[in-house]
């Protein structure tokens, strides 16, 4: 039976994709302006997209493969994220990250080998330390109760088998060049990227394989024997189709009142002068996950294909199931930035902040993803909870191989989960959501 199924809107992101921009010019890659013909079709050039289309490069031998991007390959959501593949538990639900322990181990397994899937692609594809670094990531507190919340992680983490070690307040100070941080959590399992270069290395990569375009959002599927993708100035007739749009696939009226529309907001420096990364001092890259869930991330990275020495700070969210925001968003998040880069850096005082931007997350009320078979042919790799780049790695893989294998042993423990809940109705949803969030910032105290 044919269907014919319009996007109810495209997606918006406020400012710009920092990570991307602070690379050289990126390679272009043409707008559809054409009907063409393929075997298979990526929606979404993010992490899951990627994902999906280098794993149906790998198990469809020379049947065609097409991705198209709505824009700039790494100027989305990806290039946006903060750049932790963290293989460890790290539910944001949860007041600690942690979750139950069963599936806890589970997740643990198939965040590695997503990791792992991520990890061949860099081999493969020739990217630099700074692009894929496997260095670990750090859990940091600044108060009392931050350092309770590490307390309780390392034991769920003596509960899963999983090493680590404790930072001492002067351990920290070493490592980050401030005395900010009281006590650290580290992991070593953790890999820190720079995702718009991670996304271009692999879209290159692809490229002889893959047929990719940007600019090219997908604003209609005409579903039947053939699906046909229509965009702005072509269309792509294909047999199977896979959908890795994130929150943004349910503007295509999937997951109907089941998907939670997150933005987060972040701001980067501009690059550091030699001076100012003396006076710092600390490791040139390191990244800090914050005790409390709603306190504040922040990475630093170093010179990564000229981009310079840079301090990145990211916290404040709200709920927005329209998939938009406002700039009275940006301006509460930025202000909330500048404090907690000041109370952390003020040594480096007089430092501005170069570019600020909003970053949209998919998460579903009991944390499960929204995948698979939505239709005859058509597959989801949508809704990764926040963590896209590794879930989001992690679907697209296990897309791929429900659509072209059937089964495979991954992809069987990774399909023992349920459905994403049905929220609330509006508008006791989104009140709700948003006070909360509020609430559990004002709680996080200094560690925001």
């Amino acid at each position: 039976m044919n269907k014919n199924i319009k996007a109810k809107r495209l997606p918006k992101d406020p400012g710009p994709a920092a990570w991307n921009r602070i690379l050289p010019d990126a390679r272009e890659y043409p707008a559809l302006t054409e009907d063409i013909q393929a075997d298979w079709v990526v929606v979404g050039g993010g992490f899951a997209g990627i994902a999906a289309a280098r794993r149906l490069s790998q198990l469809v031998g020379d049947e065609s493969i097409v991705l198209v991007d709505a824009c700039r390959l790494a100027d989305g959501p990806a290039g946006r994220n903060s750049g932790f593949m963290i293989d460890l538990p790290h539910d944001l639900n949860s007041e600690t990250y942690a979750g139950a322990h069963d599936q806890d181990l589970k997740q643990i397994r198939l965040n590695r080998a997503a990791i792992d899937f991520a990890r061949s692609a860099a081999e493969e594809y020739g990217m630099d330390k700074t692009v894929f670094d496997p260095c670990g990531k750090v859990t940091g507190a600044a108060s009392a109760k931050g350092e309770a919340h590490i307390d309780s992680y390392g034991k769920h983490l003596d509960a899963l088998g999983e090493g680590y070690r404790l930072m001492s307040t002067s351990e920290m100070k070493e490592w980050t060049g401030t005395d900010f941080y009281t006590k650290g959590l580290f992991t070593p399992g953790a890999v820190m990227i720079q995702p718009a270069a991670f996304i271009r290395g692999a879209a290159e990569g692809l490229s002889s394989r893959v047929a990719i375009y940007e600019n090219t959002p997908v604003t209609e599927m005409k579903l039947g024997d053939d699906h046909v993708l229509v965009t702005p100035k072509g269309s792509i007739r294909a047999k199977r189709v896979i959908l890795a749009v994130n929150g943004h696939v349910q503007s295509f009226g999937f997951f109907s009142r089941q998907l939670l529309h997150v933005f987060t907001y972040a701001s980067m420096t501009r690059a550091l002068t030699p001076e100012e990364v003396k006076r710092l001092g600390g490791a040139a890259d390191w990244g800090i996950l914050p005790a409390d869930p709603m306190g504040t991330t922040v990475r630093r990275s170093s010179d990564c294909m000229g981009s310079g020495n840079r301090i990145v700070v990211r916290n404040h969210a709200n709920l927005s199931q329209s998939l938009e925001v406002g700039e009275r968003d940006m301006r509460i998040a930025a202000k909330m930035q500048d404090r907690s880069f000041a109370n952390r850096f003020p040594m480096l005082e007089g430092v501005e902040m170069e570019h600020r931007w909003g970053g949209r997350l998919c998460l579903s009320w009991n944390s499960m993803p929204a995948f698979g078979e939505l239709d005859n042919r058509v597959w989801s790799a949508c809704c990764q909870n926040g963590l896209g780049t590794v879930k989001g790695t992690l679907s697209g893989m296990m897309a791929a191989e429900q659509a072209v294998l059937g089964t495979s042993p991954m992809l069987k423990e990774f399909l023992d989960h349920q459905q994403p809940k049905k929220l609330p109705p509006e508008p006791f949803l989104s009140l709700g959501a948003n006070m909360t969030m509020k609430w559990k910032e004002w709680q996080a105290g200094i560690e925001l």
